[in-house]
């Protein structure tokens, strides 16, 4: 543990809401105490540093985070960046991100950051170079990085393997399928879901995969789930795509009504959003249909 790093930012943080090291100190310890807390002499106990981050506004995870990765902030702004190239299919700047980390200690020192890396490798691999079976290998050797065979997958884990699916979509269903299946027992064994991102996305993608399958009523059902979940969580990410999918289930059924219906609340929710890249193709569909 960095305790100079944490007394970094408990000042930084302190100095930012306007607070001495007397205010600070205030029914929580000495001046004296937070100057060496702030100097990294000492560490807090953990009852102590808890009533500091309730002052300061922010988790106590906050800073045994910052204590164990002393940049906390530039990872966490790399992840950002992934997610956003990700997300948005710029696999060259994914590729350009990766290639730029790679050799900072941050990253190939400490296992969960280098994990993220490798995670991201393994996409841009296969959707640059099209080589599955090292995709797969770089895929899977991210997630035994940080695998403990006694503990329940944790949330980055499972988001890895839901990338193993999609690859597995593209050329073999069956495993597809299979994989979906497994991390869907896995999620229902995690205590709290961080990301609720990250059900929405595997319910989504198998899905895909049974309608490819050509189990469309479960097909159905899956979406109507993932989309009850995005509403609870008040979510708005892949929204639209499930309303399209469930409208696409209903067009392959030859139900035009509720296939126009679903794709007409998909439409909804990407103008909402401005996503342009799907208004266009949705309205042509839902003209087509009608």
């Amino acid at each position: 543990m960095d305790f100079s790093a944490v007394g970094k930012k408990i000042k930084e943080l302190r100095k930012n809401v306007g607070l001495s090291q007397e205010d600070l100190a205030e029914g929580i310890c000495t001046q004296a105490q937070i100057s060496k807390i702030e100097k990294g002499i000492v560490y807090p106990y953990a009852s102590t540093l808890y009533l500091i981050s309730q002052k300061l506004g922010v988790d106590v995870n906050y800073f045994f985070d910052i204590g164990m990765t002393p940049r906390l902030d530039y990872v966490q702004e790399v992840e950002y960046q992934l997610k956003v190239a990700r997300r948005t299919f710029d696999y060259q700047g994914l590729k350009q991100i990766v290639q730029a980390e790679e050799n900072n200690p941050l990253f190939f020192q400490n296992k969960v950051n280098l994990q993220l890396l490798l995670w991201h490798k393994g996409i841009y691999i296969y959707e640059l170079e099209k080589d599955i079976e090292k995709t797969i290998k770089t895929l899977k050797s991210a997630v035994e990085l940080t695998r403990q065979k006694t503990k329940v997958f944790s949330e980055r884990e499972i988001e890895i393997q839901i990338s193993l699916g999609i690859i597995y979509f593209r050329y073999d269903i069956e495993k597809a399928v299979e994989t979906y299946m497994k991390i869907n027992d896995e999620l229902q064994m995690l205590p709290t879901l961080n990301d609720y991102t990250i059900k929405t996305r595997l319910y989504y993608n198998y899905a895909r995969a049974l309608t490819r399958l050509s189990k469309l009523e479960e097909s159905i059902r899956y979406c109507e789930q993932a989309i009850n979940w995005c509403i609870e969580k008040e979510n708005m990410f892949l929204l639209g795509e499930l309303h399209y999918h469930i409208g696409y289930n209903y067009e392959l059924q030859g139900d035009l009504d509720k296939a126009i219906t679903y794709m007409k609340k998909a439409l909804t929710v990407f103008e909402l959003q401005r996503d342009d890249k799907y208004i266009k193709f949705i309205s042509e569909k839902i003209k087509e249909m009608s």
